[in-house]
């Protein structure tokens, strides 16, 4: 029997295998692919020429194929779905000047119930936004040198970067010349606007990685090589439903040869029709996982015409960090100051006083992957002023530092994927951490994502949360995996979900226990991952749910 099954197995992996290598055509495609369907129709960055028809077209008549073109202007359904929108303002490396974070500040006060929140990907999202009202937000966005275009859809996403770059004394070389050259090129090209999916870039040259290259399509990964400021270049990471973590490609490309390489690698996605057969497996990891990334390189150096250099040594973080307090800059007399933003909130009213404090000093507005803010460029004389100030808008430092390193992701009341809480949760059990444990919890990292898309990162939190469902006898009720053992840095990994299905008023009481297992048994200098990794699956769900466990750990009763 099991021979039998082996055999069935591999005669299914070899069917697989034939279905990838055969050619596929655009009818095919065509045929099986909605999404490739509209966009063959019509290019969807097209649609802003209709802008004028859909603000003055009743939301009910609006086809939906146009509203899914709207992603390519950064536009999403918010839940529910009654003629409200998302709009996500793209902002290269996170880096704002003052004049433009009082303009969406404003368009927050104006447009979006005064509300905003920092993204995963340094960008700036606001809801309850009309179509109606697009024909003047985005001519207002215009006017400050802002965008929403390429924000969503099967395009380059906002490319992200260390969000002090340029400025930290320890960082390898300034990469900000390259990102902007990059988004340039790239952001909003109607050329690179028909991608198979989303694609994620990320640009630093940070020694802490604290941009999380590991999870990118593409990274490049800032190092010295020769005596040669460059970048490693990583492919194939990603999160959702089916997580990687990225692997070198083994080469080093110097800052001018970055939109040369990263175009080629887009172009031979884009151009082999297999990925774009199915939504589900149209990312690139998928044609990294197929392909090898020898045979990746290989086919990116045929498209180029030329062979990279080799890189010599992999580029590896020398720890984590946040970028959070106070820090003097590699501009003598200058600092720039973390702010924690928990969970990644700031209001209208916020975002224009934050800008007219940063303008008093000529400073910048940095905005970080674990949605905080930096005031860069701050006059070493005025860090206390400066810091007060913040304190009175809202945003202090005298907080414990979990709350600069949590991640919560959008979630309800706004997103029609999430199926639980997320903003308010995450609060809910760090502020149960805190007053549980004080100090102890201040380097955890608790990553919480309503659904399976990861927006939150939860596949690499120190803890990971992801909603989900639980059946009752009174019915379905929230509920909450809990993933550990995933990690970004030198022992980067996947967690695993190991504690299904957790009571929504459950939840905190668990990570209780999970944290407080950790700190009573860990060994010296032992980090959390490492300490998860090496206890039994049986133990640690044990533990989580309040039960004794054979090994004579006895659970808190959390409550």
């Amino acid at each position: 029997m099991s021979d039998a099954s082996d055999r069935a197995r591999q005669l299914r992996e070899e069917r697989r295998r034939a279905r990838a290598q055969r050619p596929v055509t655009m009818e095919e495609v065509l045929r099986r692919n909605y999404v490739e369907r509209i966009k063959h129709q019509r290019q969807p960055l097209e649609i802003i020429e209709d802008l004028p028809r859909l603000a003055s077209t009743p939301y009910e008549e609006i086809p939906e194929e146009d509203i899914l073109r709207l992603q390519w202007h950064g536009l999403y359904h918010d839940k529910p779905k009654v003629g409200y929108f998302m709009m996500r303002i793209k902002i290269p490396g996170g880096i704002l000047t003052p004049q433009q974070l009082r303009t969406i500040g404003q368009l927050a006060q104006k447009f979006g119930r005064n509300q905003g929140e920092i993204t995963t990907r340094q960008d700036i999202q606001l809801h309850w936004i009309r179509l109606e009202k697009l024909p003047e937000i985005f001519a207002t966005l215009d006017a400050a040198g802002l965008s929403t275009r390429g924000g969503c859809g099967d395009v380059l996403r906002n490319i992200t970067s260390c969000p002090v770059a340029g400025i930290d004394p320890e960082e390898l070389f300034d990469v900000r010349p390259v990102v902007a050259a990059a988004h340039r090129r790239y952001s909003g090209n109607p050329e690179y606007g028909d991608l198979p999916r989303k694609h994620k870039w990320t640009i630093s040259a940070c020694p802490y990685h604290c941009n999380a290259p590991e999870i990118h399509d593409v990274a490049f990964v800032g190092t010295i090589q020769d005596g040669e400021p460059g970048f490693a270049v990583w492919v194939g990471g990603g999160l959702s439903t089916v997580p990687r973590i990225a692997k070198s490609l083994g080469v080093f490309v110097t800052p001018d040869e970055v939109l040369h390489v990263g175009g080629a690698i887009m172009d031979v996605w884009r151009k082999d029709l297999r990925y774009r057969m199915s939504r589900a497996k149209a990312r690139f990891k998928f044609m990294v996982d197929d392909y090898g990334v020898e045979k990746i390189r290989e086919l990116v150096e045929n498209h180029l015409g030329r062979r990279l250099a080799d890189l010599k040594d992999n580029p590896a973080p020398k720890g984590r960090t946040d970028h959070m307090g106070i820090h003097p800059q590699r501009q003598p007399g200058l600092h720039y100051v973390g702010f924690p933003v928990f969970p990644g909130l700031l209001s209208g009213d916020q975002m224009v006083h934050i800008a007219e404090l940063a303008e008093s000093f000529e400073g910048e507005i940095r905005l970080t992957r674990e949605q905080n803010l930096i005031l860069a460029n701050v006059p070493s004389e005025r860090v206390d002023e400066v810091v007060d100030r913040m304190a009175e808008i809202g945003l202090s430092l005298n907080v414990n530092p979990i709350r600069g390193h949590s991640i919560g992701c959008t979630g309800d009341p706004h997103c029609n994927f999430s199926v639980g809480e997320t903003k308010r949760k995450v609060v809910e059990v760090v502020e149960h951490l805190e007053q549980v444990f004080g100090e102890q919890v201040a380097d955890l990292r608790i990553y919480l994502d309503g659904c399976p898309h990861a927006c939150g990162q939860h596949w690499v939190g120190d803890i990971g949360i992801q909603g989900t469902t639980l059946s009752t006898a009174e019915g379905k009720v929230p509920a909450y995996d809990i993933l550990l053992r995933g990690g970004l840095g030198q022992q980067a990994g996947i967690a695993k979900a190991l504690v299904r299905r957790v009571r929504y008023d459950e939840l905190k009481y668990s990570v209780e226990r999970l944290v407080r297992l950790y700190l009573q048994e860990r060994e010296e200098g032992e980090s959390i991952q490492r300490f998860f990794a090496r206890m039994d699956d049986e133990v640690l769900v044990a533990v989580a749910r309040g039960e004794k466990v054979a090994r004579g750990v006895a659970a808190s009763d959390g409550s």
